[in-house]
């Protein structure tokens, strides 16, 4: 048994559905990517900070360290005076400026100054670290206390870490510490994570020809905003996806309330009330397309209930008219007394009448096998002239009794593909059509020319001809033109729609014009090659 959800509700769960997968990728997609910018943007960091105390170190080489280092022995340069007198105030990580003691211009700021202007981070969670090119320490930050850094001590042929701890405790006298990377001979700097009292930091170590500098970062703050991001999405996601779904419901509400209104409209109509129509959308969106064309089919519906009750009341009268007649006559010659030649001629109107309803019974059958495609044509590359010819032959003959003259106008050797008695029927048809409707002493022409994809067979007269609203209808089943004008005609209305169903079986058109009292033209197209249409 199927689940009765509606519409609404599945439009609702898919786009909800949708949301979710959206929300969880950017999600991901934003963790990810601000993560990865964070760790690029503090190995920056650390890479420049190394770089800016190693162009301090290069600058005390020159007069000005001299000039600053008078107290030393003269004669002697000490490249990292700087940091030896540092030493004597350490500091918590590199300060901002204007929050340290107040010292001397001279002295104030060199080390953080230079290391400030490439921290993005907290200025207190770094710490640095400088050995000589001995991995002797000359300098390091308060807030490392009594513990060392990693330095690089020779190379090898790869990274490696030469104790299980990289940071290790030291001595209060700076000596080589006891931890060292080791690198390629080719690398001189080095990315690492150390753990420095339970707390992971971010190592950065580079080797120059003036120093070894080894600069860590805690890794935590980097850790700290990722987990503050990760819990704002994990707010922000469920409101989101509340949002998302109530409105999700309310578009799916707002777009499928014409449908409602539809499904109201449609339940109304019924086969006695095809009159009535879906309400038309002013805005030609799908639900707008769907509402024409459920509009047009209703009119071809109430069309065609309209043919089907015009059928059967024709039909009925059609076949009610021979019966009452038959029943009549057997009635009188039952009741009365008759020589054997009144007799003779009650049995012969009678078998007329039933000839007469044979004919309808059979043209009927026939239209309604058409209908259903049970009838096929049997195209074969014949003379359509030749048919012509003979068609003409059987006009002369039906004409005699109302001394109307047939004129033959016919393009010789015509080939064509078609079905031979089909044409033959339907041809005749008109013929016959038209020599009912026109007057004694009259004419009739029939025409045959080839073009270059129809050959047309015109067929004219100039009988009593039609007004303009009954050519709409020449072809319905049992449509007779005006009945004060056709009295004396014989017939039951289905010869024309006999024609129309066999030229669109040849996928072919015919095309009336009439004139009251003046004439009717009859044009039949057909196909010069069925084949090339099929």
């Amino acid at each position: 048994m199927a689940l009765k959800i509606s519409l609404k509700m599945r439009l609702t769960f898919w786009y909800s559905a949708i949301v979710v997968l959206s929300l969880s990728l950017f999600g991901v997609y934003m963790y990810l990517s601000v993560s990865n910018e964070l760790h690029a943007n503090l190995d920056a960091s650390l890479a420049n900070v190394a770089m800016s105390l190693d162009n301090i170190i290069k600058e005390n080489t020159i007069e000005g360290i001299r000039q600053k280092t008078e107290k030393r022995t003269k004669g002697t340069q000490d490249k990292f005076a700087l940091f030896r007198e540092d030493e004597k105030r350490r500091f918590v990580g590199p300060l901002r400026p204007g929050s340290e003691k107040k010292e001397s211009d001279d002295d104030k700021g060199m080390v953080w100054s230079a290391i400030y202007q490439h921290i993005l981070l907290e200025p207190k969670n770094y710490f640095l670290q400088i050995a000589d090119t001995n991995n002797h320490i000359v300098w390091r930050s308060e807030n490392l206390k009594s513990d060392s850094l990693p330095v690089i001590m020779y190379y090898s042929l790869k990274m490696q870490v030469t104790s299980d701890s990289v940071l290790v405790k030291g001595s209060s006298s700076f000596t080589i510490p006891p931890s060292i990377i080791t690198l390629h001979e080719d690398v001189d700097s080095a990315f690492s994570y150390v753990d420095h009292e339970g707390e992971e930091l971010r190592l950065f170590v580079k080797r120059t020809n003036n120093a070894v500098i080894s600069i860590g970062y805690t890794s935590s703050v980097i850790e700290n905003q990722l987990r503050q991001l990760f819990f704002a999405l994990l707010v922000a996601f469920p409101l989101i996806l509340l949002v998302s779904i109530a409105g999700g419901f309310f578009l799916a509400k707002i777009s499928l309330r014409p449908v409602d209104e539809i499904t109201q409209t449609a339940n109304d109509i019924t086969a006695k009330h095809l009159s009535k129509r879906l309400p038309e959308m002013t805005i030609n969106d799908e639900l707008g397309r769907l509402t024409r064309t459920l509009n047009e089919m209703i009119e071809r519906l109430e069309n065609s209930f309209i043919q089907i009750r015009q059928f059967t009341s024709d039909a009925s009268h059609e076949l009610k008219t021979p019966l009452t007649i038959l029943r009549g006559e057997l009635e009188i010659a039952l009741h009365s007394q008759k020589s054997t030649e009144e007799y003779e001629g009650v049995l012969i109107s009678a078998l007329e009448e039933v000839q007469r309803l044979s004919n309808v019974v059979e043209t009927l059958l026939e239209l309604s096998r058409a209908d259903t495609g049970q009838v096929r044509m049997n195209f074969e590359e014949s003379d359509l002239s030749k048919l012509l010819y003979d068609i003409v032959e059987d006009s002369i003959i039906l004409a005699e009794s109302k001394d109307i003259k047939i004129i033959p106008k016919i393009e010789k050797e015509l080939i064509i593909d078609f079905d031979s008695a089909r044409i033959h029927q339907a041809i005749l048809n008109v013929i016959d059509n038209a020599i009912k409707y026109t007057h004694n002493g009259g004419e009739i022409s029939i025409e045959l020319k080839k073009g270059k994809i129809f050959s047309e067979i015109i067929v004219t007269d100039n009988g009593m001809g039609m007004e303009e609203e009954e050519l709409e209808h020449i072809f319905d089943r049992f449509y007779r033109i005006d009945k004060a004008r056709s009295s004396n005609v014989q017939g039951f209305g289905l010869g024309l729609s006999i024609v129309n169903w066999i030229v669109e079986a040849h996928r072919g058109r015919i095309e009336i014009k009439s004139k009251l009292n003046e004439g009717t033209v009859f044009t039949i197209f057909l196909l010069n090659n069925h084949g090339l249409f099929v």
